[in-house]
């Protein structure tokens, strides 16, 4: 354990999240996810709930303030716009950590697999509910 960081940080989370560089992404996932045969690297944090695990990674991970969008979730296949509660939390989480500017997009499920066979890590979390899946891009850590 560490002052100050959350425990959700695993040293395989930290490292992965340390080693990102600007505009590298991060896909938190549902326990359902293909996450083990999708090629990036892999860290798992079974034990935890994806937005709990988004809000610890938050914590300490800029989102991109340069990019238009920096946090991706996937839409309901055949109810784009449907406002699933795990939306819902993964919106809060992320504007209360990095603005109203960076509320999650919808993307198309498709796409959203897409992006995510490209990102640099995923992270395999416990959460059971449907569509509990999202991407953060990295931005910078400004001089201070």
């Amino acid at each position: 354990m560490l002052i100050g960081l959350d425990p959700l940080l695993t040293p395989e989370l930290l490292y992965a999240l340390r080693a990102m560089g600007h505009g590298d992404e991060i896909v938190v996932v549902d326990g359902n996810f293909p996450a083990e045969s999708w090629g990036p690297r892999l860290v798992r944090v079974d034990g935890a709930g994806a937005p709990a695990v988004v809000d610890a990674i938050l914590s300490v991970m800029p989102l991109d303030h340069e990019a238009d969008a920096a946090a991706w979730r996937p839409d309901v296949v055949g109810a784009d716009g449907l406002a699933l509660p795990i939306f819902v939390e993964f919106a809060e989480v992320v504007t209360r950590r990095a603005g109203e500017r960076f509320a999650p997009l919808g993307v198309a499920r498709s796409a959203f697999y897409e992006r995510s066979k490209k990102a640099y890590a995923i992270v395999a979390t416990g959460e059971r509910r449907f569509h509990g899946n999202i991407i953060l891009r990295k931005g910078v850590v400004p001089p201070a």
